[in-house]
């Protein structure tokens, strides 16, 4: 038992390190294609991959400290306009970040038992679901958040009919992000995750 904490400890260091080279050294974590709006982020990868790996618990408390870095980036050095105004809310920083990680985890856990290939298609939709609950999480909570005031963000994303809903316009410019996002993390976690859970397997 202690054995397998230590390992679980080891594992979380790595992945927290990892982290905090995504977040803090430029276009690693955060790739800035167009200078006023959000950049494509990576780090659903690494939530999903860890939550694969850990479990819902688990994945949800690394998803907690993604929260946490995105908050203390948005203070002290944000990209954007739109990412400050998003992402100083501890609600838009935290939960869609918990979240992610706990799905990530929770669709791994219930197919733990199942084949090698069903498994293998459960990382798939585990990394998928990871990126594409922040990116909806983020633009359900924004919407609601700036419901009142949608004017004061949407001047920041581009030229749109003022009648445009706040929720259309960020589908419109955040979704393609999140698009991009999914098909990479889909497309990638089987391939780190599956040689992963084999070495874990066996220490």
């Amino acid at each position: 038992m202690k054995r397998k904490e230590t390992l679980k400890m080891t594992i979380l260091a790595v992945f927290v390190a990892l982290l905090i080279v995504q977040t803090f050294v430029p276009n690693v974590g955060y790739i800035r294609i167009l200078p006023a709006l959000p950049a494509i982020t990576t780090i659903p990868l690494t939530i999903a991959v860890f939550g694969t790996l850990m479990g819902p618990k688990m994945g949800a408390e690394f998803g907690l400290i993604w929260g946490i870095t995105r908050l203390i980036v948005a203070y002290t050095q944000p990209g954007d306009m739109v990412s400050l105004m998003l992402f100083q809310n501890p609600a838009i920083s935290l939960i869609p970040s918990i979240l992610s990680g706990y799905f990530a985890g929770l669709i791994t856990a219930k197919l733990s038992d199942k084949d090698l290939t069903i498994r293998k298609v459960g990382y798939i939709f585990s990394g998928a679901v990871a990126s594409l609950t922040n990116t909806f999480l983020v633009i359900g909570l924004v919407s609601i958040f700036f419901m009142n005031n949608p004017a004061s963000l949407t001047s920041y994303l581009g030229n749109f009919n003022q009648s445009t809903p706040l929720f259309i316009i960020l589908i419109s410019v955040l979704g393609i992000n999140g698009l991009v996002e999914a098909a990479f993390t889909a497309i990638v976690v089987p391939i780190i995750v599956t040689p992963l859970n084999y070495i874990l397997k066996r220490a």
